[in-house]
């Protein structure tokens, strides 16, 4: 069976036999792919053209429901995904990181974006600049999608995951992409591709796949275009280096592999949670998916005095894990991807054993479970010892990318962080200690040199995603060797495939063009109370202009009576030489409950509830006898997706502006409420 690339709009065989592709356990033919006969300056093209365009037109709501279907489509779907993930190498535990880890990440950014972006089409960032004496000239920045396509080269690690969580952030974001996926797994990606087209959630354009090579493809980038690759970091440097990347600026964000290490606490003595938990998560990483993840743990920091309790609790851990063919329900540990993954893999052990000891493992299984010895791609769990980590280099700089890690004793914190960057920058890092301090201390002096940080202790390990888990809405990424990259960390992901441009001119078009009130913008006549308009009839800048109210010693002395709030500036005025304070001061709290009073409209109308406050400063001491009046501004519109049985609605955020009789502003806050739509 020949597998089939989706390019221009339509489903392609490559026009000669191309690559095999073998069953990791067994060797068995599955398919072949080949990218033959693509041209890949047309599928750029069309991605621009066509995918970017429908997707520019929809809001990131619009684009948000949509990941959100697909989600719940491909999980309908699940059960026959987890069958061919087998032929793969991984085992259920496996799958499950990889496939519904995947669909999870279209759930969290279907989230991100209906309660954190507007329903726009652009994303106004930040708050605005005064760049002038009066007034009448403002800064702002805005974020626009690229009118360009995303190409996105996957590892073979984790072929639905890998795609899934990268094309979560572009479409959300706006922009089409081109998936890529790695040829060894790349069988599995083209089934969960295949839903995604057939689902026909996703408008016209939005995706294409090349299944086989995809030399060449970087040749015909844009400056418009974003590049990701997820790989090798000799790859992706090569990769990043290409002439037209470099000559056209064309974004570029590597994901590389990287010596990640976990680091055992001195406090964390056997008996300890802590230690129970260090060597669980330890052989957990060495095992989980044969190792061939890019967060794994490659390198194990622990105090020297440690050295035999932790070979020995690693060695027991590992001599019970049963490997074999992932499809045996006894199997917890399958084979790597490919045969020469295998052999690569055997080749990096064998180099880092010139300066490493051997603990366990080192070479082929001894048991295989319902497999090929020849024909699979098995590797044993392989334990190394460093006793000499200050004077030694492969175990900082060699990568075997399968179920080894090294051991490295420390006889100091200090030594314990020189180990960390010595690895020269990483995805992740973990500390295990119930010691803070001693986290603290690692965790400020070692970020530098990691994306991600995990402190895991007896409080929280229960709930712990754990030390090889990229989070959606954490960065994922790291420096250095790392490939200084980064994706996902929730809304931060959806810029980088976003331009900011800074905005300049007068507020009232600034308003026009952002849809968010300007400070100086022109304030609209409403015609009638703004709380007796519908979510549709309000016009961003419609001001209510309030009428007056003089705050009274009665009304303080009441305020402190019913909330309880008798701080010596609003009850006591024999305190109040040398305070900032020139006699009884109104109870800040009672100033915006006074403005609740004066900008509300009593009546039953449109306005349902009060959402909530966001921003509130007092800015000037309130005493009795002061005047005080409100200006009530719309400033920003939220649209609210409606849920069955409720009414439909939108969040409201009003400007609160109170002034005093000298037309100061004494106060200054930003309310919330749901308004009914009228429709």
């Amino acid at each position: 069976m020949k597998l089939q690339s989706y390019a221009l709009g339509q489903w392609s065989e490559g026009k000669t036999e191309g690559t095999n592709l073998l069953d990791a356990s067994n060797g068995n033919l599955i398919g072949s792919v080949c990218s033959k006969g693509l041209d890949f300056g047309e599928m750029l093209d069309f991605g621009r053209r066509i995918g970017n365009k429908n997707l520019r037109n929809m809001t990131f709501h619009e684009r948000a429901r949509a990941l959100k279907a697909l989600a719940l489509h491909l999980l309908e779907h699940k059960e026959r995904f987890y069958t061919i993930s087998y032929q793969t190498g991984a085992t259920k535990i496996d799958s499950w990181i990889d496939i519904e880890g995947g669909i999870g990440n279209l759930f969290v950014y279907s989230s991100k974006g209906r309660r954190e972006l507007p329903n726009e089409k652009f994303l106004v960032d930040g708050a605005p600049e005064h760049l002038s004496k009066n007034g009448t000239f403002l800064g702002h920045h805005i974020w626009t999608p690229k009118r360009g396509c995303a190409v996105h080269i996957n590892a073979f690690n984790f072929p639905v995951w890998g795609m899934l969580e990268k094309i979560a952030v572009n479409i959300l974001a706006g922009m089409p992409a081109i998936v890529k996926p790695a040829t060894a797994t790349s069988y599995l990606t083209e089934v969960v591709f295949r839903e995604i087209i057939d689902s026909k959630l996703l408008p016209e354009g939005s995706l294409q796949l090349v299944m086989g090579s995809a030399s060449g493809i970087l040749d015909h980038a844009t400056s418009s275009d974003v590049i990701t690759f997820t790989g090798s970091a000799h790859t992706g440097r090569m990769l990043k280096s290409h002439e037209n990347i470099l000559n056209h600026n064309i974004p570029f964000n590597l994901e590389a592999d990287s010596l990640n290490a976990s680091i055992l606490g001195p406090d964390a003595k056997p008996g300890t949670p802590e230690f129970d938990l260090f060597v669980k998560e330890v052989s957990k990483e060495m095992t989980i998916k044969a190792g061939q993840k890019c967060t794994a743990i490659r390198r194990i920091i622990i105090p020297s005095d440690s050295i035999e309790e932790v070979s020995k609790a690693l060695s027991a851990r590992l001599e019970k894990v049963t490997i074999g063919d992932p499809r045996n329900k006894d199997v917890r540990m399958g084979p790597l991807a490919s045969l020469d993954q295998r052999e690569e893999v055997l080749a990096k052990i064998s180099e880092l054993r010139n300066e490493c000891e051997l603990i366990y493992g080192g070479s082929l299984p001894k048991e295989i479970l319902g497999a090929d010895a020849d024909k699979g791609a098995f590797v044993s769990p392989t334990l190394l010892l460093c006793q000499d980590p200050m004077k030694a280099s492969a175990v900082h700089s060699t990568e075997a990318f399968g179920p080894v890690s090294t051991i490295i004793p420390y006889n100091s914190t200090e030594e314990a962080i020189e180990f960390a960057h010595m690895g020269g920058g990483s995805l992740v890092s973990s500390v295990v200690t119930h010691d803070n301090e001693f986290a603290t201390e690692i965790v400020l002096e070692t970020a530098s040199s990691h994306g991600r940080m995990l402190v895991l202790n007896r409080d929280c390990a229960k709930e712990s995603t754990g030390h090889g888990s990229p989070m959606p809405q954490l960065v994922h990424g790291g420096p250095g060797r790392a490939g200084g990259g980064e994706e996902m960390g929730g809304i931060r992901g959806v810029h980088h495939y976003m331009q900011r441009t800074a905005i300049q001119g007068h507020p009232t078009t600034l308003t026009a063009l952002t849809n968010v009130y300007q400070p100086g913008s022109e304030q609209l006549d409403p015609g009638t109370h703004p709380f007796r308009k519908y979510f549709e009839e309000l016009r961003i800048g419609d001001t209510h202009q309030t009428h007056k109210r003089t705050i009274t010693e009665t009304d303080i002395v009441n305020f402190a009576n019913v909330s309880w709030d008798h701080f010596y500036a609003h009850t006591d005025t024999t305190s109040l030489e040398g305070t900032i304070f020139e006699k009884r001061v109104a109870h800040g709290y009672f100033i915006i409950s006074a403005a609740a009073g004066l900008f509300v409209d009593p009546g039953k109308g449109p306005v349902l509830a009060n959402y909530g406050l966001d921003e509130l400063r007092f800015i000037k001491p309130v005493y009795a006898g002061a005047t005080i009046s409100v200006k009530l501004t719309c400033k920003e519109k939220i649209d609210q997706e409606a849920r069955e049985g409720e009414e439909p609605r939108g969040v409201v955020k009003w400007q609160v502006e109170v002034s005093d009789e000298t037309d100061e502003v004494v106060a200054l806050a930003t309310i919330l409420t749901l308004v009914a739509k009228k429709n």
